[in-house]
């Protein structure tokens, strides 16, 4: 099952406080950027936020999961609970780097 146009927007509208929120359709389903920094990926309606150290004890009580066939394990993102995304959000856009140009 696919992410729908309605939950992507959702995720969007959530998190739209703590910076420059814009979401990129790929490979069928979304990447969601703060500040041009990718740091969410939504597959099948379900928000994913890489392992990372900086929020490994924020998130030691959260699910994990798969976003696509052969991808790392990530972590399932409550996107429901509103200030807690936003605390593990900013902590992950500090150390997220800007992604390099693209050559043409």
């Amino acid at each position: 099952m696919a992410t729908t146009n309605e939950y992507i927007e959702y995720v969007c509208e959530q998190i739209k406080d703590i910076g420059e929120v814009r979401y990129k359709k790929m490979f069928g389903e979304y990447m969601v950027y703060i500040n041009d920094k990718p740091v969410i990926t939504v597959c099948d309606n379900t928000p994913f936020v890489k392992k990372l150290d900086c929020i490994e004890e924020k998130m030691k009580d959260a699910e994990t999961g798969y976003p696509y066939k052969g991808a790392k394990e990530h972590y399932v993102l409550d996107i429901d609970n509103i200030e807690f995304c936003k605390e593990i959000l900013r902590e992950v856009e500090k150390i997220t780097p800007l992604p390099k140009p693209r050559k043409k």
